[in-house]
């Protein structure tokens, strides 16, 4: 049994956009308040595809970062830190990889997508295909047991799930578990009745709440170690010892604001607002923003579900604003113009305490590193653990033997 626990990362891609805390970064300040969350720059996943595109990923990750803290991700509540430098993730990857079929691989959905789309680029490549063995990694190496993700990320966690069963079948089953469970069970106190007939109804009948009922009795029962806990686990599931945690998706809520011309608001296409945009810059980027076609004349009538300023105007105006841009852009009661000029103030309101908060870490940079060097201490501490215990169970945890006798 470990501790409630959520991981999620980001390729440096440099300034953030609106799209990026919409969809993301919102959600990661929400949860940092709620359990301990850990949050990293993928750098080595920027290589699987940018493998020779490297001068920039130094400046992208601190830039990235700056604007992380200015949307209010809090290093005193959760853990940033830098994925290559805990190389923990690359060792997990190398020793997943040698239990990960080909065939799992190759069905990931983006594999062939992004082949597709990046033809440009040779992605036939070790790193490009395997990058999901790396992703899975991130996770399991810190053993938590929730990513957030959107709906069409699903995929990726079930892979990684799929990872970690496979691994535990292989080298979590230990002989004599069951004389094992029943020494631990004598260490269960008043909890152990419960926790036997919560194990009995989850084997013989597949009774879900039976199995979190009896997850609760080995959370209650406080003499028990961690390993005693894994141990109990893989009795109880009838899998072996848990010795990585199967992942579950978090599925967060998502403002699918769109870019500037309708499409996905991304840098690549020109359509972005920044995080830390300046106000004339915010206002100018609203004020051009394409509307809807059909609105041609100022005296045409328009549709707001085909206008992108309406998806600006769901996420940024209050009801009473949406409901005049709704009768205003039916009724021609309002140009397009006059309809923009609500959601720029509203853009620029917030980003304001985007400014603010930036400004603490961009007038001290050496605090940045200070803060990032931390969080890659206290992540490298939990990524050891599991290696520990993944290089015992794969029977390379020994150490070379001195011998001094001559």
């Amino acid at each position: 049994m470990y501790p409630a626990r959520v991981v999620s990362g980001m390729r440096p891609t440099g300034a953030m956009h609106l799209g990026h805390y919409h969809g993301a970064l919102k959600n990661w300040v929400r949860i940092q308040d709620q359990t301990d969350s850990l949050f990293f720059v993928a750098d080595w996943h920027a290589l699987t595809t940018h493998y020779d595109e490297t001068e920039t990923i130094e400046k992208s990750a601190w830039d990235m970062l700056i604007d992380w803290f200015s949307a209010g991700v809090d290093p005193e509540k959760a853990t940033v830190f830098i994925q290559s430098h805990v190389l923990e993730h690359a060792e997990l990857t190398l020793l997943l990889g040698m239990t990960t079929p080909l065939s799992w691989l190759e069905r990931v959905p983006t594999y062939r997508d992004q082949i597709e789309k990046i033809a440009h680029k040779d992605l036939t490549t070790f790193g490009f295909l395997g990058y999901p063995v790396m992703m899975a990694a991130d996770v399991l190496v810190y053993r938590a047991d929730q990513v957030p993700v959107g709906d069409d990320q699903v995929p990726h966690i079930e892979i990684m799930r799929e990872m970690a069963r496979r691994f535990n079948h292989l080298y979590g089953q230990e002989k004599g578990l069951n004389e094992k469970a029943l020494v631990l069970l004598g260490k269960m106190g008043t909890e152990q009745s419960p926790f036997v007939a919560y194990r009995r109804a989850y084997q013989e009948k597949g009774d879900a709440e039976a199995l979190s009922r009896a997850r609760e009795c080995l959370e209650k029962a406080v003499d028990l170690s961690r390993k005693d806990r894994e141990h109990l686990v893989g009795w109880l599931q009838g899998t072996g010892r848990q010795i990585l945690v199967e992942p579950r998706a978090l599925l967060t809520e998502a403002s699918r604001l769109p870019g500037l011309d309708g499409q996905k608001m991304s840098k690549s296409y020109g359509n972005a607002i920044a995080l830390r945009e300046s106000k004339d810059s915010v206002r100018k980027k609203i004020r051009t923003m394409q509307t809807d076609p059909a609105r041609v004349r100022r005296t045409d009538v328009g549709d707001p579900d085909k206008c992108p300023v309406w998806q600006f105007h769901i996420v940024y105006s209050d009801e009473d604003t949406r409901a005049w841009a709704q009768k205003g852009c039916r009724s021609a009661g309002i140009g397009c113009i006059e309809c923009k000029q609500p959601v720029a103030e509203a853009i620029i309101r917030e980003q304001e305490m985007f400014h603010e908060r930036a400004q603490k870490y961009l007038d001290n940079p050496a605090y940045v590193r200070d803060v990032i060097t931390a969080g890659c201490d206290r992540a490298r501490k939990l990524a050891q653990e599991t290696l520990r215990d993944v290089r015992d169970v794969m029977g390379i945890g020994y150490k070379p033997k001195t011998d001094r006798t001559g």
